[in-house]
């Protein structure tokens, strides 16, 4: 349900810091007004986002890890966000369709790349909610977080110094979840043992990968 990446090297994180202090934020609630729970800063630069955003939307389509775990189909471009003292975002799910310019994605998994050191600043965790589980994630600069955009989740609110981040949202070839993590699991599984199997059996089990994933995909 949840997938750890280290996406970004230390000269791409630096190179998004320098971006953003340079740059204009303005209140995150414009892009979603009538929010109650948004208490945010998000870039609206345009220069700044299309340097960021391509930074960003590089490190995630070269990632393996990321294209073996999310099976993208479209990817948002990626938004910078700052949260500081005294702001958050309240429990929320995602929005089901992210209007971009020249079509709606179906947002299936969010992904949030932080780019802050976690000791620079107090509180701000991304708190996930699964069922009665709670998981809360605050990585360190250039690791990526991807996980439903269906769960209920939250930024907890931060007590001191800033949290920097770079959100977006993919849309999946495999829609459903379920489907997903098994393909998921057992591409997983071939990578690590597929050389250990007879060459027919491994033969086998890539052709019910590649079926699978044929008969899942949209």
């Amino acid at each position: 349900m949840f997938k750890e990446i280290k996406l970004l090297n230390d000269q791409e994180v630096e190179q998004l810091r320098t971006i953003s202090k340079s740059a204009n934020y303005v209140d995150g609630k414009i892009s979603n007004p009538h929010s109650k729970v948004k208490n945010n800063l998000q870039l609206h630069d345009s220069e700044a986002y299309s340097k960021s955003a391509k930074i960003l939307m590089d490190a995630l389509m070269t990632s393996q890890e990321f294209r073996d775990f999310a099976f993208p189909k479209n990817v948002a471009p990626p938004l910078m966000c700052r949260y500081a003292p005294g702001m958050n975002y309240g429990l929320h799910a995602d929005s089901a369709m992210i209007p971009l310019p020249k079509q709606l994605l179906r947002a299936d998994l969010s992904c949030t790349v932080f780019l802050s050191d976690p000791d620079e600043y107090e509180g701000g965790s991304l708190h996930v909610k699964l069922g009665e589980a709670d998981f809360r994630f605050k990585g360190a600069p250039g690791t990526a977080i991807v996980y439903p955009s269906n769960t209920l989740h939250e930024v907890e609110q931060v007590t001191k110094g800033e949290r920097h981040v770079a959100i977006t949202f993919i849309e999946s070839q495999i829609a459903d979840p379920t489907k997903r993590n098994l393909l998921y699991e057992l591409n997983e599984v071939a990578a690590l043992e597929g050389l250990n199997m007879s060459p027919d059996n491994f033969s086998r089990l890539q052709a019910v990968q590649s079926n699978l994933a044929r008969i899942w995909s949209q």
